[in-house]
C-alpha cells in the first residue's frame, strides 16, 4: 500500500503539466493575426485585428499545492517608451511558450517577455513589430528602459 501511494505521488509530480488547449489557441491566433498586420495601421485597427480575447489554462502544480490557473489577456500588456525626441507605445501579445518555470518542485506558470511579441506604434500608427525592430528603435532613439 505504501509503495502504491508513493507511486501515485511520483506519477502526479512527473505529470504535473497543464491542459494547454486555451493558451495554445490564443498563441496560435495571435501569431496568425500578426501575419495580417500592415505598417501604417492605426492603433485601433491593429487592436481590432489582434482581438481582445482572454484565455485560462489550469496547471497541476503538485500534489501538495494543487492546481494553479494562468490567465492571459489580449493584449498582455502595454507601455510607453520615451526617448530622444520620440515616444513609442508598445503593445505586447502572447505568441510563444518557452517553458514552465519551477520553484523547487512546484511548477509556476508565468509569462516571460520572450514569450511575447511587441507591436510598436508612433503617433498612433503601427511602425513595426518584433523584438529586433523594438531593439533597433531603442538604440536609435536612445530610449532608457527601467
Amino acid at each position: 500500500m505504501k509503495k502504491l501511494i508513493c507511486l501515485l505521488i511520483l506519477i502526479m509530480m512527473v505529470s504535473g503539466c497543464a491542459s494547454m488547449g486555451h493558451l495554445d489557441n490564443l498563441r496560435t491566433e495571435n501569431r496568425q493575426n500578426i501575419l495580417k498586420l500592415n505598417i501604417g495601421l492605426t492603433k485601433q485597427e491593429a487592436l481590432d485585428l489582434m482581438g481582445n480575447k482572454s484565455a485560462t489554462d489550469v496547471y497541476q502544480s503538485s500534489p501538495v499545492y494543487g492546481s494553479i490557473k494562468l490567465t492571459v489577456n489580449n493584449p498582455y500588456r502595454s507601455e510607453i517608451l520615451q526617448g530622444k525626441d520620440k515616444n513609442f507605445e508598445v503593445i505586447y501579445y502572447y505568441t510563444d511558450v518557452k517553458k514552465t518555470h519551477r520553484n523547487w518542485w512546484v511548477e509556476t506558470p508565468t509569462v516571460q517577455d520572450d514569450e511575447l511579441t511587441p507591436l510598436i506604434f508612433d503617433e498612433g500608427k503601427l511602425i513595426g513589430w518584433g523584438w529586433s525592430f523594438l531593439q533597433e528603435n531603442i538604440q536609435k532613439y536612445e530610449i532608457r528602459l527601467r
